[in-house]
């Protein structure tokens, strides 16, 4: 079931927001058991055959917890603590890998070894990554003594949470858990309701209205590449413009859904999107985008690694590290592996250039600013090239449109104003799949949609603290326009919620959902 789908938004969820509501009057447990059945039925509407996995997996993962939990407290029994970890992660490792990787891997040694082994057709179970992950933390932090409740329905709603359980955020039990045990989370509450529909609101107009328009032209360009095209420079750079402003909408949006989703359920996530393409370098880029994914990456991967204890070299090995295996966590192909290996570099550049700033001392310059976050996007629209290719081929073929080696090619429309041009061996044949009028909106559109992202204050910033005494008065440039429960920002966000639920009609999966 999507979040931009009439089923959920006129059927769903007002019957699991009234039930939650209802029961909660009569029992706490029995609410909180309501919100994990009704999590759990969210999930079985994508493929019922996968419930009984989530489920097993969320039963293996508390009993291994409370185990951990409780022989933390026997100094004797360290060490069998410490081995009911590593066979804990073990085993959820040992799953994610056989649904996500273990055709990929077959497929990698057929090649290397000239073989023909194979497997019948693994069907990914929707957002095993996330809950995987999630259930890692829990572990990781039962065993830390940072994660001591045991309370079995909670842990089974801390899992299955509806708004969280497909494509994140990736939450700690810490988080969430003792959330689910206060008295002020069953109570109606109109103010957490009016600031969840409206962030909620905002999530589905960014996927419904500039998601999905940027990926009628984004689409097409890559699968023309996939089928053996090769993009001149404006198509190419169309198409990975496009992407990259799909993929932050439709992210973002998703992101703001479960947000305001889980808000009107008094349920506070972490945000896990803040305005990633304003960034100023690489570094500050992974501290915005994904934000929760980066801190388990950090926090239970490049930390345990030896993060930045053992010197300059090692420290950036793990920096590699973490991201080769970041990249691969999005999916079993070697596109997302150069993808993570890419950033990687990246990242050990961004580091190694603060390092040599740092010692000779060198000051910004007027305008530095704009120009790191120009430099930054364009190294992260390269690195999208190679998420969204449906191979390395095909994203080798976008990346040398991108840098004009197969020519440049402008509509033929524009041939009688521009025909100075062709001296400088500009054709004006049309573009695939890019004609007439086609370029203008697509020109305007991109022109919007980065004004968008770089200009206007992001969902948190403009929603941020609403109702709270304590709100910063400069969160952002447009504060005085900052949203208030008023009657104009009503009327304001009910016409983009018109807008979005006239244009569901055209539902399309979230990108995420695929990891």
């Amino acid at each position: 079931m999507l979040f931009n789908s009439y089923e959920f938004i006129f059927l769903y969820l007002p019957i699991v927001f009234l039930g939650f509501f209802r029961i909660a009057l009569s029992s706490h447990r029995l609410a909180a058991l309501w919100l994990a059945a009704s999590s759990l039925f969210f999930y079985g509407w994508w493929n019922h055959k996968f419930v009984l996995l989530l489920l097993c997996s969320i039963s293996f993962n508390y009993a291994m917890g409370y185990a951990i939990g409780h022989t933390r407290a026997f100094r004797q029994k360290a060490k069998l603590g410490n081995m009911l970890l590593v066979t804990a992660i073990a085993a959820n490792l040992g799953l994610l890998g056989y649904f996500k990787y273990v055709n990929f891997f077959l497929a990698t040694a057929n090649q290397i070894a000239n073989s023909s082994w194979y497997l019948p057709d693994i069907v990914l179970p929707l957002g095993i990554s996330f809950f995987t992950f999630t259930q890692i933390a829990f572990l990781v932090d039962t065993y830390r003594g940072i994660a001591r409740e045991y309370n079995f329905i909670h842990y089974l709603l801390f899992v299955t949470y509806f708004p969280h359980l497909i494509a994140g955020p990736v939450l700690h039990h810490k988080q969430m858990m003792p959330q689910f045990g206060h008295d002020d989370t069953y109570r109606y509450n109109v103010k957490n309701i009016n600031i969840g529909l409206t962030i909620f609101t905002l999530g589905l107009f960014k996927k419904v209205v500039l998601a999905d328009q940027f990926a009628v032209w984004a689409n097409p360009i890559f699968d023309a590449v996939e089928g053996g095209g090769h993009p001149q420079l404006v198509e190419a750079w169309v198409g990975a413009l496009a992407y990259t402003l799909q993929l932050y909408f439709d992210f973002s949006g998703y992101s703001d859904m479960a947000i305001g989703l889980s808000r009107m359920f008094n349920v506070k996530l972490p945000i896990n999107f803040n305005s990633p393409y304003k960034a100023g370098n690489i570094i500050e880029f992974w501290r915005r985008w994904h934000m929760t994914l980066s801190a388990f990456l950090r926090d239970y991967l490049y930390i345990p690694l030896g993060g930045n204890r053992d010197g300059l070299l090692r420290r950036y090995l793990n920096v590699i590290v973490t991201m080769l295996l970041g990249g691969l966590w999005h999916g079993a192909n070697w596109t997302f592996v150069v993808w993570g290996l890419l950033h990687g570099i990246y990242l050990v550049i961004n580091h190694a250039w603060h390092e040599v700033r740092a010692k000779i001392g060198l000051p910004p310059f007027p305008g530095s600013g704009y120009l790191s976050v120009a430099i930054t996007f364009l190294a992260v629209v390269v690195a999208w090239v190679l998420f969204r290719a449906a191979s390395l081929a095909a994203a080798i073929e976008m990346l040398a449109g991108m840098a004009g080696i197969h020519g440049i090619s402008l509509p033929p429309s524009l041939e009688s104003h521009l025909s100075a041009l062709s001296s400088l061996g500009v054709q004006f044949t049309g573009a695939f799949p890019l004609t007439g009028l086609l370029v203008v909106k697509v020109s305007v559109w991109l022109v919007v949609g980065l004004a968008i992202v770089w200009l206007l204050p992001n969902t948190y910033q403009w929603v941020y603290g609403a109702g709270n005494e304590n709100r910063p008065s400069s969160i952002c440039l447009f504060d005085r326009f900052s949203w208030r429960p008023v009657r104009t920002f009503a009327v304001i966000v009910g016409a983009a919620l018109a807008l979005s639920v006239i244009l569901i009609s055209r539902e399309s999966q979230f990108l995420y959902f695929q990891f």
